[in-house]
């Protein structure tokens, strides 16, 4: 009997509580709208698995968590508390990217910038709900729709925040085809949302192979706290638009960016643990993260329709939402939305220069948080 005790004791029965209960119940959540609904299923799945691995009763008490000092999902956790995991990924979305349309219309890059009004407007909102200055920066780049930015910035502004960060942060990039459509509606009229846009012109190889190195020597000098995510963005595009690296673009879109995003989605969710995790602040920073969200889509459709003022050629202005760095998802919204007042309207090529405007954007507003908070 006294070793059935002791047997007991080692089991995660013993440390049973109610908000370990919860947590797995998130964790069972996320799994199933990225297995069902099939929202982000390549984070989602490993974030819901991570939040049940930290979670189980007796985890942390048999010192196997993130937080546990040589365990090895402490080790594994290193590389997103270091900010290592990040850069890769923009590695690989810079080798998957193309830049085309936004070189094609480089005026469109402003609709990206005028989206990042979102991570301001939240930075000021944390600093009001009482976070300090540091994590209301950390907050705030949420509103950039880039998970990756946001445990980047986190990491370094502050890292006890990272787990509660990206977890809102992942998750509403994966609710973008729900946050999305009610705010670009609210802010267009039905003439506006069946706007054709004019075909863009076709962009040359130099210029394609130019862009990424012009682009990154200018963000780099307006946001040098950004170089990493940014260096790494721009050279991965480098290699994709070289000619002569492809085996090394295919690398860093395939592999490299698949094993980044499994250790990085399951060790941020083991490291939103119950004791962690409930709390007030969690629910603050999701409400700021939704908040910040729609800032942002609201700013990128308000600021097309300011360009329309002035320009001859008519912006669809529901390309704006775009203007958030959640890459394609918010261009596919728009394309949706467009062939549904429209079915002979395709935007998705137009909606696509924002986007990757946004996640450049979205790297320059972290890089000068980093610059100015650091």
């Amino acid at each position: 009997m006294a070793e059935l005790i002791n047997f007991f004791h080692t089991t995660g029965f013993a440390w049973y509580s109610h908000s370990y209960l919860l947590m797995l119940v998130i964790g069972f959540i996320f799994m199933w709208i990225g297995i069902v609904k099939e929202y982000e299923p390549l984070l989602l799945v490993p974030i819901g698995f991570g939040i049940v691995l930290g979670n189980l009763p007796g985890v942390s008490a048999m010192m196997q968590g993130v937080y546990s000092e040589g365990s090895v999902m402490n080790y594994l956790y290193f590389g997103v508390i270091k900010g290592v995991y990040p850069p890769l990924i923009f590695l690989g979305i810079g080798a998957m990217t193309d830049f085309s349309t936004l070189i094609a219309n480089p005026k469109l890059i402003l609709l990206g910038a005028a989206a990042q009004f979102g991570i301001f407007a939240t930075f000021i909102g944390s600093l009001i709900l009482g976070f300090n200055v540091l994590e209301a920066a950390s907050i705030g780049i949420i509103g950039g729709a880039d998970g990756p930015t946001s445990i980047y910035l986190s990491s370094k502004l502050a890292p006890h925040m990272v787990g509660p960060v990206a977890i809102a942060a992942y998750s509403y990039m994966a609710l973008v085809p729900v946050i999305q459509p009610p705010v670009i509606k609210l802010l267009t009229t039905p003439a506006e949302r069946v706007i054709r846009m004019k075909t863009p012109r076709m962009v040359t190889k130099r210029e394609k192979v130019l862009f990424p190195i012009i682009g990154f020597v200018v963000t780099g000098l307006i946001a040098p706290g950004g170089v990493a995510l940014l260096g790494m963005l721009f050279f991965g595009n480098l290699l994709k638009e070289s000619g002569v690296t492809e085996r090394l673009a295919q690398t860093a879109r395939t592999s490299m960016i698949d094993i980044c995003t499994i250790l990085i989605g399951i060790t941020v969710g083991a490291s939103t643990s119950a004791d962690v995790f409930l709390n007030s602040n969690s629910v603050k920073i999701f409400t700021l993260g939704a908040f910040s969200f729609m800032i942002a889509t609201a700013s990128g459709v308000l600021f097309a329709k300011i360009m329309n003022l002035f320009s001859k050629e008519k912006l669809n202005p529901m390309i704006g939402a775009a203007g958030v760095s959640a890459v394609p998802d918010s261009a596919r919204v728009v394309q949706t939305m467009g062939q549904q007042y429209d079915k002979g309207n395709y935007l998705l090529m137009h909606a696509m220069a924002p986007n990757v405007a946004g996640v450049i954007g979205s790297a320059v507003a972290a890089g000068v948080l980093l610059g100015i908070l650091g």
